[in-house]
């Protein structure tokens, strides 16, 4: 039995969590903020301030991801643009139903 550093079906073991340069997660986390803001704007009919309000956070948050990859050591550096690129769907999905909710 390979022992736990060994192991490949661990969630840490993943080569992109271990071997990026980082470009990647900046390239489909900036795909992923496009699209995003663009969804959140959609809903700038119900509610613009909400709305803009969503935008600019899934912004900040790409830039977080930026911010990392160039000033966060690479130990640490793929796991947290990870993170920050998970954040992005799900603020985004948290804020269209509290947009949606307040539209009634």
């Amino acid at each position: 039995m390979p022992s736990k550093d060994q192991d490949p079906t661990l969630v840490r073991n993943q080569p992109a969590l271990r071997t990026s340069h980082g470009r990647i997660w900046l390239v489909v986390g900036g795909i992923f903020a496009v699209i995003c803001v663009a969804v959140l704007l959609l809903q700038a009919r119900n509610d613009v301030a909400w709305a803009v309000i969503g935008a600019v956070v899934v912004v900040a948050l790409y830039c977080a991801m930026i911010v990392a990859r160039f000033m966060v050591p690479p130990a640490r550096r793929l796991v947290i643009l990870a993170c920050v690129f998970a954040a992005i769907p799900v603020w985004t999905i948290i804020w269209l139903l509290v947009i949606i909710a307040n539209s009634f």
